[in-house]
């Protein structure tokens, strides 16, 4: 009798859990769903008609993207097309098989581009010194040039909104600028459109969602554990900041989202002698010096 009632508690707290994990998932998608729907909408990222190419590095968020828009595309407004994209970069030890098992389960069009950018990157980079800028600068020469011979309007990334608010930090800590990554972003030569659809999520919800889901996490390990990168060091004083301050990174993006250029001090943004914003910025008067580095363009593609 004692064994019954044990084994119908057990079953009992099992069937508990399960209900408050389905609940937990069910209510973390909808605000991821509406975050993206609502940042889609204010950037205009996505309009009738356009092939979006979603770039998979194998990461929780560009997973959490695919996963999310394909919800959308269901009981979106305009038609629109999702094709997924892998770039294997052929690192020693990467499991070539997750993404294309992945994805045909999904039943989405998907290509896998097999260029060994791994043997550049290691052969140009001195042992020991950060390899992002020139592995991320190759990944979207590569991913650019395929998005243009398949007709891709849009190329979807999946930076967040931490990813933002480290790039603000990043370049005013390190490259003297008051600049961030875009949601969107069109290339200088004009060819391509980048969109960010999770600009408005947080990691920490992005992350929970990943393993709620049980997606395929591939790690990045080219350039090893990446403790001591400059990133890094941002990502750790922002998780300081979001346990002792609770709703500071929020006002930190709503910031960037509201900006007075009366109140700062670029010339080539505000006239001050007319008191009022030029049509067009230009360069600012000398402030930052030309290597200083520019880690909105360094981690374009960093997914």
């Amino acid at each position: 009798m004692s064994e019954a009632i044990t084994a119908n508690s057990e079953a009992a707290l099992t069937s508990e859990a399960e209900r408050r994990q389905k609940l937990e998932f069910n209510k973390l998608q909808k605000r991821l769903r509406r975050e993206m729907g609502q940042a889609i909408a204010d950037f205009s990222m996505i309009e009738a008609g356009d092939k979006v190419m979603c770039c998979l590095s194998g990461g929780k968020d560009s997973y959490a993207m695919l996963d999310i828009l394909l919800n959308l595309q269901k009981s979106a407004p305009v038609r629109f097309e999702l094709i997924a994209v892998n770039l294997d970069q052929k690192q020693p030890g990467f499991p070539e098989e997750v993404l294309p098992e992945y994805l045909s389960a999904l039943g989405i069009e998907y290509h896998i581009i097999e260029k060994d950018t791994y043997s550049i990157v290691k052969e140009k980079v001195p042992e020991g010194k950060t390899t992002c800028g020139l592995c991320s600068r190759l990944r979207r020469g590569i991913l650019y040039n395929f998005a243009e011979e398949h007709g891709v309007t849009k190329i979807a990334l999946g930076h967040h909104r931490d990813d933002l608010l480290e790039t603000l930090f990043l370049n005013m800590f390190y490259g003297g600028k008051l600049k961030s990554m875009p949601p969107v972003l069109h290339s200088d030569d004009g060819r391509n459109t980048v969109i960010r659809p999770l600009a408005y999520s947080r990691e920490k919800d992005i992350a929970r969602y990943a393993r709620l889901r049980e997606f395929p996490i591939i790690p990045c390990n080219l350039c090893g554990s990446q403790e001591n990168l400059q990133r890094q060091v941002i990502k750790d004083m922002f998780q300081t900041w979001d346990k002792q301050h609770p709703g500071r990174l929020e006002a930190m993006f709503r910031a960037i989202c509201n900006v007075e250029p009366s109140h700062l001090a670029d010339t080539a943004l505000y006239d001050f002698r007319e008191g009022s914003r030029r049509p067009h910025g230009g360069q600012a008067v000398g402030t930052v010096e030309p290597e200083a580095p520019d880690f909105g363009r360094l981690d374009v593609l960093n997914i």
